[in-house]
């Protein structure tokens, strides 16, 4: 394992905190990977039931927004089961305990999203020992920059940030995962990810499997030392790569099904691995829907290529196999991969002999008639680009350009500037035969024109956000910069690539940052604990002295309490800004005149933040709205 500049700088020897040698670092990896657990004392496979991550519930709803307190939290997890030791983890929490996956949130189409994190957090990683922060980025949905979990956007333990979700999109399979910059890697293999999934009333009318059969199924992989705790190994900045397979968190799990019809939302949350998933039986997948939500047509299949963060609607027929037959979803693993003896497969089923209801038991042939994305054809694009993802000197590089660079430009860089609404063709190049990049291009939805001039997958023929643009492969994709104006990040989702620094920004619109009322460090900066104040206001009572209820009514009240922004933390990321711009006009709040080298955090000074105590009865409707109830 070898340690970079950014690597020596994450774990602090460039900031006035002593934290871990780089020598000491190495030497624990090593350990770590030295006292790897066996495969002989992992759980057998298929051994552990199935199960389905937490729902989130609002603390309120105001109008037409809905309000969630979600607190990240360090906790013990029984990952691997009974009488085995249990594994330090991140998640996130809505009020019934920290888990990872964390709790899923379901929102209606239309109906905004208010999401208060809370950043509870160690003020170092109990292993690597670098300073911690977090951004939350809802990947998949079109918010404003300043709501985006832009990578710089830093939450440190002890502050909050409340973000904001317009949820006016198709619906689809979305997730909440962390961002923060040059940390995200280790912070997403510590676990904090977890589903948002938006409804709308297209997708509530289809016969397509909903209710217990619409089943979330979050891959990830995992390595774990023999007392519990998780191998931290990134194979000289090339990945995270675990000999566990995790399904909502729980190894090689087996799921009991009815014969008849099942929807499962694949989302592969991995830091490094991909997957190619299929049936042991042989039969087909029914991909009805992908990142941008459903297709146009269902497409059977079979088999699915699955990189990082990409999200798959897929549908499996159980009432073709017996009553006790067990079927295996396989992993034929892409190239590139760490694979190890116990990678090859995910999860059983185990079908049973009852059907509860067959209603909504059907694939229709048409699915979704919204072609503003599958619509958009080669004419329709007014410029096409060309982004070349590389492997340079010690850096993953977009166009020889990395986020050091943009830091650097005081995050005026950006590879693309582009007309709202404009439809452009960007060309994904990759040349290298070494490895594939899943990239990830925020705020839009575009469509793959070709691979290498080949026609797309048949099961990438939906609405995506996420291309897997694999080895020696340029993927064209078209799109159309709708919804939002400002800068937006794109970037390789193999987490260590963009910690290795494979990200760069584009912009929308012409707003410089003096200007841009919606620059996404500037714009709504996370606030400290002590400040926080009420998510949201009751609505007022009418002339009749009546409230309304939950607010639903036309003239309640939906924006939260605004909280004066605190003393902004001191985060130094890597790379240093050369400052020559005046004073920015429209912000009362000057930026730190120095950015440099990668995280070094004076915010809270290793004090402890005591949360709200939990009252011993029910909650009150304050302590809801504050985001009250302490840790779990």
């Amino acid at each position: 394992m070898q340690l970079s500049r950014r690597d020596l700088l994450k774990v602090g020897l460039f900031s006035s905190a002593a934290l871990m040698l780089p020598a000491e670092r190495v030497a624990r990896t090593q350990l770590a990977i030295t006292n790897r657990m066996p495969e002989s004392a992992l759980p057998e496979r298929f051994s552990m039931p199935f199960t389905i991550p937490q729902v989130a519930r609002p603390v309120g709803s105001v109008g037409d927004t809905d309000y969630y307190v979600i607190r990240q939290q360090q906790f013990m997890a029984p990952i691997l089961g009974p009488g085995r030791p249990a594994t330090q983890v991140w998640g996130y929490n809505s009020g019934a305990g920290a888990s990872t996956p964390g709790p899923t949130v379901h929102v209606q189409q239309g109906r905004q999203v208010v999401m208060r994190q809370i950043n509870e957090l160690p003020d170092t990683h109990p292993e690597l020992q670098y300073n911690v922060w977090t951004s939350t980025h809802l990947h998949g949905s079109a918010s404003l920059p300043e709501y985006d979990g832009y990578a710089s956007d830093v939450t440190p333990p002890g502050y909050f940030k409340d973000y904001r979700y317009p949820n006016t999109q198709d619906a689809r399979t979305l997730w909440y995962h962390d961002h923060g910059v040059h940390i995200t890697a280790e912070n997403a293999y510590m676990g904090l990810a977890a589903l948002y999934i938006m409804h709308d009333p297209l997708e509530q009318r289809l016969p397509i499997p909903k209710g217990q059969y619409d089943v979330p199924l979050v891959l990830k992989d995992a390595m774990f030392q023999d007392n519990g705790g998780l191998v931290f190994d990134d194979h000289s900045e090339s990945g995270y790569y675990g000999d566990v397979i995790l399904v909502n968190g729980v190894p090689w799990p087996n799921m009991q099904v009815e014969p008849r019809k099942y929807r499962f939302r694949v989302l592969n949350a991995s830091v490094a691995r991909s997957y190619d998933l299929s049936l042991d039986t042989g039969e087909p997948l029914t991909v009805i829907g992908t990142d941008g939500g459903l297709m146009p047509h269902p497409a059977p299949v079979s088999h699915v290529k699955v990189g990082m963060a990409e999200r798959y609607e897929i549908v499996i027929d159980f009432s073709k196999y017996k009553p006790g037959q067990q079927v295996v979803l396989k992993n034929r693993s892409p190239k590139n991969n760490i694979d190890y003896d116990t990678t090859d497969v995910v999860m059983a089923f185990t079908v049973g002999n009852h059907v509860s209801t067959y209603a909504d038991n059907e694939v229709p042939r048409d699915l979704n008639p919204n072609m503003s994305v599958m619509g958009l054809t080669e004419k329709d694009a007014s410029k096409t680009r060309t982004m070349r993802f590389e492997r340079g000197g010690s850096n993953w590089t977009i166009n020889d350009q990395t986020w050091e660079d943009v830091v650097n430009s005081d995050y005026n860089l950006v590879c693309a500037r582009v007309e709202k609404d404009a439809v452009e063709i960007w060309e994904l190049e990759n040349k290298s035969g070494g490895w594939f990049h899943p990239v990830h291009i925020h705020l839009v939805d575009f469509k793959i024109l070709d691979r290498n001039g080949r026609p797309p997958e048949p099961y990438e023929q939906g609405p995506k956000d996420v291309a897997y643009v694999g080895e020696n492969e340029t993927v064209r994709v078209i799109m159309r910069f709708e919804h939002q104006e400002g800068k937006y990040m794109m970037h390789c989702h193999n987490l260590v690539h963009e910690d290795h620094d494979m990200m760069t920004q584009f912009q929308v619109g012409n707003a410089t940052r003096d200007e841009d009322l919606h620059d996404p460090i500037e714009a709504d900066k996370c606030k400290d604990i002590k400040d926080m104040k009420d998510l949201y206001e009751l609505p007022r009572e009418d002339d009749r002295g009546r409230g309304r209820g939950r607010g639903r009514g036309n003239d309640s009240i939906a924006v939260p309490v605004a909280v004066p922004a605190a003393p902004a933390p001191q985060v130094n990321v890597l790379g240093s800004v050369k400052k020559s711009k005046p004073k920015r006009k429209v912000k009362k709040v000057k930026r730190a005149k120095n950015i440099k080298a990668t995280p070094k955090r004076k915010v809270v000074a290793k004090k402890k933040v005591k949360a709200k105590a939990k009252p011993k009865a029910r909650r009150t409707l304050r302590s809801r709205r504050l985001g009250g109830g302490g840790k779990s």
